[in-house]
């Protein structure tokens, strides 16, 4: 057993939680979900499963994360996070169970990377293959930046260092489940779009940098193409992601996911960033307000 605490945040998520769950049980000291009043039979799971269940009306992934946190009595010196749709390897816990208490104390924070899986396939092409996230930190010395999208954790002092095993996402969801989830991240992403262009970086986000961390670099590739110009920019990154970078060499999984994520999802954005605009023009006050009518996100 590790001195480390497992946060994770459900709705609804009955086909996932018993499979995360067990996947971090043999290295977890403590394993907590935070569950936006699920309608189904997530919490009872939860609670069969050993974990221990607080409920909070969910706003976004940062707010509820950051509540968590705040909220929760930690007692561990380290925390993890995980989606419940997400799990652990065995050889990736056995990695954390060996490493974890050989790290310095100069060490606060440990990028692992995420293996997808997509229509039964391990996604490995077109950028999708590693990703590395920030998921494991010392307590106390880490927190969610706010953001309605894409939100990375960050390490407010310390060192960060790189594990070599995997964790996996893969939801068991179906596919017009899947579709009906990216268009309401492709709402928060346009939200994102102008919140970057009338406000850009604050000091309590990862801010862009080509040389920094992995999610710095990520969102450096991101702030790039936020300047290129609408309805381009998606056929230019499936060309680059499909062809160049072999997102074909996947198969009809790489297929599907590319045409629907890459593209159809970018255009997505793209459209709803161009609806605001026609409507409002460059009026910060005017956008807010809109987003806030057609869509119900009030943004302060």
């Amino acid at each position: 057993m590790v001195d480390i605490s497992i946060i994770i945040l459900t709705y609804n998520e009955e086909k996932h939680i018993a499979r995360c769950i067990n996947s971090v049980k043999s290295f977890a000291k403590e394993i907590f979900v935070i569950d936006s009043f699920s309608t189904d039979s997530t919490v009872a799971i939860a609670l069969s499963q050993g974990a221990e269940v607080f409920q909070n009306r969910f706003i976004n992934q940062a707010i509820q994360f950051n509540w968590a946190l705040e909220t929760i009595q930690i007692s561990t010196e380290w925390v993890m996070r995980m989606d419940a749709d997400e799990y652990v390897l065995p050889e990736l816990s056995m990695e954390i169970a060996y490493k974890l208490p050989l790290l310095g104390l100069s060490v606060s924070g440990i990028y692992i990377k995420r293996r997808l899986i997509f229509f039964n396939k391990w996604i490995k092409y077109g950028g999708a293959y590693p990703i590395w996230l920030l998921r494991i930190w010392r307590n106390g010395k880490c927190f969610c930046e706010d953001r309605w999208i894409d939100e990375y954790m960050k390490v407010t002092e310390g060192e960060t260092t790189c594990f070599e095993m995997d964790f996996v996402d893969e939801n068991l969801n179906s596919l017009s489940w899947w579709i009906n989830k990216q268009n309401n991240h492709s709402t928060r992403e346009m939200i994102v779009h102008f919140l970057e262009k009338h406000r850009g970086f604050s000091e309590e986000e990862v801010g862009p940098k080509f040389t920094g961390q992995p999610d710095q670099r990520k969102r450096w590739y991101k702030h790039i193409y936020a300047k290129t110009p609408l309805f381009i920019r998606p056929w230019f990154l499936f060309i680059y992601l499909y062809l160049i970078r072999g997102g074909f060499k996947d198969g009809y999984p790489g297929l599907i996911r590319h045409f629907l994520l890459v593209l159809w999802y970018r255009l997505l954005v793209d459209s709803k960033i161009y609806e605001i605009q026609k409507k409002c023009g460059d009026d910060n006050k005017l956008i807010f307000k809109e987003i806030e009518s057609e869509y119900g996100y009030k943004i302060s």
